[in-house]
């Protein structure tokens, strides 16, 4: 993926292009991550009014957009559901066609739902929205508790901030786990939110520091070759498995278990990068136990193999030898 296009129109979201712009748009060489030829276009090019007042005057027509590898899809205002532009419902078929990468962030998938490529495919958006998008679109599996979806090479994203989770799956795919990383830590995000994570986090701020889990998930994080079942964390929080479990799900979005298994699969992914270790030994660092374990769950997560992922993503100079 070398370059990038983020379509925008009157009345967009400035958080959510922002998000776009700071995922694709920086320079971040210096820190050993890959430019991309990205570029703001619009129907209309000129000047651009945001939903909140204020303009930016994009330079770039829609033509850009028709040979980028990967083309973003920032929201549109309510007022045009009913009524997408037509360059854009042709711009997102064409991508499609063409086998480029499509995102979209929040109520931008009602281009893609428009232009009719979400049609027999599972796709999201804000869990505000979901209901209208369902009634509006049947032929689309609409699942409005995720972050986002990836359905081949179209990524649809739920509100807000969701938008950098799926922008930083993307780059993990296209850049590996290290190198996304580095973006993440430079965005100052966790990379480590999955997409199956649930939209709404009933305690996304604890009452207390001392009412938190994340002593917890911290040190679930430094022992993953550990048996970490329910029961043991649970006892290292001081609490019951069923009320542990309820209040790691109310914070974290995500059952215990569907928790561990990502911060496994990304321990490994940065081991495959970094080091290399035989798989049997990476298997066992990451608590899977076998190297047949991990290969079952990272091909089911990421739909490649362990060996595939190392030979795409190794970083050969930096790799850490075997003992």
């Amino acid at each position: 993926m070398k370059t990038v296009a983020c379509v925008i129109q009157d009345g967009f979201a400035p958080f959510e292009f922002g998000v776009a712009c700071e995922a694709f748009g920086l320079d971040r060489s210096d820190d050993g991550v890959p430019n991309f030829d990205f570029r703001i276009v619009a129907p209309e090019p000129g000047v651009v009014r945001s939903k909140i007042g204020f303009s930016v005057n994009v330079e770039h027509d829609l033509t850009f957009a028709d040979e980028a590898d990967l083309v973003v899809f920032c929201p549109v205002p309510r007022s045009t559901w009913g009524r997408i532009d037509e360059r854009l419902t042709d711009l997102a078929r064409a991508a499609v066609d063409r086998g480029a990468w499509v995102m979209s962030v929040c109520s931008g998938s009602f281009i893609l739902a428009a232009a009719g490529v979400l049609d027999g495919r599972r796709a999201t958006s804000h869990w505000m929205y979901a209901h209208t998008m369902a009634e509006m679109y049947p032929r689309i599996d609409i699942d409005p508790d995720v972050l986002f979806v990836q359905d081949d090479r179209i990524i649809t994203s739920a509100g807000t901030a969701a938008g950098i989770d799926a922008c930083l799956h993307l780059l993990r795919q296209e850049l590996g786990a290290e190198i996304t990383n580095r973006i993440a830590r430079r965005m100052v995000v966790p990379p480590q939110r999955d997409g199956g994570q649930a939209q709404f986090i009933d305690r996304p701020i604890p009452v207390a520091p001392s009412d938190s889990l994340a002593a917890v998930a911290d040190w679930a994080v430094e022992n993953l070759r550990e048996e970490l079942s329910v029961d043991h964390l649970a006892g290292r929080a001081l609490m019951s498995p069923r009320t542990f479990a309820r209040r790691f799900k109310a914070e974290y979005g995500a059952t215990p278990a569907a928790w561990l298994a990502r911060q496994r699969i990304i321990h490994a992914q940065r081991l495959l990068e970094r080091t290399d270790l035989p798989l049997e030994h990476i298997a066992g660092e990451c608590g899977f136990g076998s190297a047949a374990v991990l290969r079952q769950n990272f091909a089911r997560v990421l739909g490649v193999t362990p060996t595939a992922y190392r030979a795409r993503f190794s970083c050969a100079d930096d790799a850490v030898p075997a003992a």
